[in-house]
């Protein structure tokens, strides 16, 4: 589970980066607050990705998804690009435990 999930963040920490980018061009928003909001988002996801085996880092992962998604707020793509990476963050969760258990269970029979 730990590379699926470490692989769909780093996914994010692009796409948040390229986010800041484009919310650059919005006259209401300082670079400084942009570069903060995205900073600390793309923080979050390279630590979680060293953090993903403690208890709680699946959670904090869904409310990255969540703050993903709700700056579509600010850049309107992000809402569709938040739905991608919610249902990936999901499928790295879901298939990734699958996946340990596979490995669990041929462990077992192995010894």
């Amino acid at each position: 589970m730990r590379t699926l999930c470490s692989s769909t963040l780093i996914g994010e920490f692009f796409v948040i980066g390229f986010a800041g980018l484009v919310a650059m061009k919005n006259p209401d928003l300082s670079m400084g607050t942009v570069w903060t909001v995205s900073g600390i988002a793309m923080g979050l996801c390279v630590v979680l990705c060293g953090l993903l085996k403690r208890p709680g880092a699946l959670v904090v992962g869904w409310a990255l998804q969540v703050g993903l998604f709700a700056s579509g707020f600010v850049v309107g793509t992000m809402f569709f690009l938040g739905l991608v990476f919610g249902g990936l963050w999901w499928a790295s969760i879901h298939f990734g435990r699958k996946v340990d258990e596979a490995k669990a269970r041929n462990a077992a029979q192995a010894a």
